[in-house]
């Protein structure tokens, strides 16, 4: 009985997103970079044009991007690094991601603009203030704020997964309808894609979270670790009635597919509080 009112939940919730008059949308490193840490123009473009897709549906939308690290990585031509050096690594690759952002989103003449946070910029309520004053002004202005960790000030930061937790405080700070986390896999599985060929997507997150989070932190890996905090930062827009949906940021017109309300990646059923735990 549950899995069918999580079904229908579950479809009351993609119309939710398609609704949502105002996005955040984050998009993961591997959605932006090549196998050997370079930004990669083709992931990039694809992501501005489905970006462009929500705006021209008329909906806000608040960019949280991944990418810095690793694109400066693959600017210096560095290996494994360590956490200070990641942080210069950052810097680096911080001005080379906005700089193809201008280009990619100028294809449309659109502007765009850069904001760093970490999470006690949140958490001040000064800050926090200033913040979405800032964002509020640049939406007005029909600007799409490109929000990054400021890895350069701040260690914890950098782990893996930790923008996605950003993202939601984000979404919830802001006020946000929906939370769209783009990734290099469909969603959420009943176990990692990349190493069971049985793994099964799982269309809809409700009352089966408990069992959720079980399987995914059972499944997951240091690379595979991404999924859990996707998980968890879905979860918890979830309580806050924001719609969240997980989606592989290579599928064709992911964000206008959601816009359209089409079944599209894992979507989490806004709890408003309530769990199953």
């Amino acid at each position: 009985m549950s899995e069918v009112l999580d079904k229908t939940a579950g479809e009351r919730a993609r119309q939710q997103a398609a609704s949502a008059d105002r996005v955040v949308v984050k998009a993961g490193t591997n959605s932006l970079t090549t196998e050997n840490s370079k930004l990669d123009d083709e992931k990039l473009n694809k992501l501005v044009d489905d970006v462009m897709d929500l705006l021209e549906a008329g909906k806000e939308v608040v960019l949280v991007s991944s990418g810095a690290v690793g694109a400066g990585k693959g600017r210096v031509g560095y290996g494994d690094a360590k956490i200070e050096e990641s942080q210069a690594l950052s810097t680096v690759g911080q001005s080379l991601l906005m700089q193809r952002y201008t280009e990619s989103f100028e294809r449309y003449d659109h502007k765009i603009a850069q904001i760093l946070l970490t999470q006690t910029d949140l958490n001040d309520p000064d800050r926090f203030a200033n913040f979405t004053n800032t964002i509020e002004t640049l939406l007005e202005w029909g600007i799409v704020p490109i929000i990054n960790e400021n890895d350069a000030v701040s260690t914890k930061e950098i782990r893996i997964g930790d923008n996605d937790m950003l993202s939601s405080s984000v979404a919830i700070g802001i006020g946000a309808d929906a939370l769209v986390l783009l990734t290099d896999v469909g969603g959420v599985y009943t176990a990692n894609p990349k190493h069971d060929p049985d793994a099964e997507l799982i269309d809809v997150v409700g009352t089966n979270y408990g069992d959720v989070q079980a399987m995914v932190d059972e499944s997951a890996t240091e690379q595979f670790g991404g999924i859990q905090t996707k998980v968890g930062g879905s979860r918890r827009v979830a309580e806050h009635g924001i719609v969240s949906i997980i989606a592989e940021s290579t599928e064709p017109n992911v964000l206008k597919q959601i816009a359209e309300g089409s079944s599209v990646g894992t979507v989490f059923i806004p709890t408003n509080g309530d769990t199953d735990e």
